[in-house]
């Protein structure tokens, strides 16, 4: 029985050595996912916006002068490459053990709104690199955080084109964050522009209640599934992140059904030796 254990522990390391091997394999594929993820985000972020003002919105753009446009394309720039930049925060200071810092003091652009993107970048799991359900819980995070970077750039792209007079200025705070958060519900490819969300609500009039009815608007609403699809480059990395899954979860379920079998031999062993007749 000794012995059986002593070849299951054999079977344990070598599994974890493989487990190991392949943390280093999810980590190098994430980073370079993320960074050509920020890319693609500051390309589509553009794309979006165009779309809105020239398609959308093309009286209210039309209604800015020179100057505000090019404070309107300026902070939607610095947006996409803020959010880039904190696409990699995340997997960048669990490789230092500490906080990356805030990035330094953002630019005033724009006359109505000073561009800024939420700085709690969760803290980073530092997972056991040989233990495949922490290594799953911290590509869940992952996943977690770079969803809610692109629903928080939708918002504040949104709210900076609101402030701009792009978008209407009587739209509700909280149906610019139901339309950012809809870049959570799913990742699939949706039809009409990329990244663009229709919606049609109801805004009444205090004042003249027969005036009330339906609207049509249109915001930003990045999301994951299409910006990949847009990107040949990214579509591979992430096909490639889903390989090395597929492989974690095979040696996940070997790990698990290993430890069962020392479980039990020892429960044997232990069963044995305080068994007297």
């Amino acid at each position: 029985m000794a012995r059986a254990i002593e070849r299951i522990e054999q079977d344990i390391a070598a599994l974890k050595e493989a487990i190991r091997a392949i943390a280093v394999e999810l980590k190098t594929a994430y980073a370079s996912y993320l960074a050509t993820l920020g890319l693609a985000v500051r390309k589509q972020l553009i794309l979006a916006s165009y779309h809105l003002c020239t398609q959308g919105y093309p009286e209210n753009f039309l209604h800015l002068s020179l100057n505000q446009r090019q404070q309107l394309q300026q902070a939607i720039r610095k947006l996409g490459q803020l959010a880039a930049e904190q696409l990699l925060i995340y997997i960048k200071s669990e490789e230092t053990g500490g906080d990356e810092g805030d990035g330094g003091d953002e630019e005033n652009v724009t006359s109505s709104s000073s561009v800024t993107l939420d700085k709690s970048i969760p803290e980073p799991l530092t997972p056991d690199t040989s233990n495949p359900i922490e290594l799953a819980t911290w590509q869940q995070k992952l996943e977690e955080v770079t969803q809610g970077i692109l629903k928080k750039l939708s918002h504040d792209a949104n709210l900076l084109l609101q402030k701009a007079g792009i978008l209407p200025k009587k739209l509700p705070e909280p149906i610019l964050a139901a339309a950012a958060a809809a870049s959570e519900a799913s990742s699939e490819v949706m039809p009409g522009p990329p990244n663009l969300l229709n919606l049609v609500i109801e805004i009444e009039n205090e004042q003249q209640l027969e005036d009330s009815g339906l609207t049509q608007i249109m915001t930003i609403n990045l999301r994951l599934g299409e910006i990949e699809f847009a990107d040949v480059t990214l579509s591979s990395e992430r096909r490639q992140i889903r390989n090395i899954l597929v492989q974690l979860n095979k040696l996940g379920r070997e790990y698990q059904k290993k430890h069962r079998e020392r479980a039990i031999a020892e429960a044997e062993a232990a069963w044995r030796s305080s068994w007297f007749e």
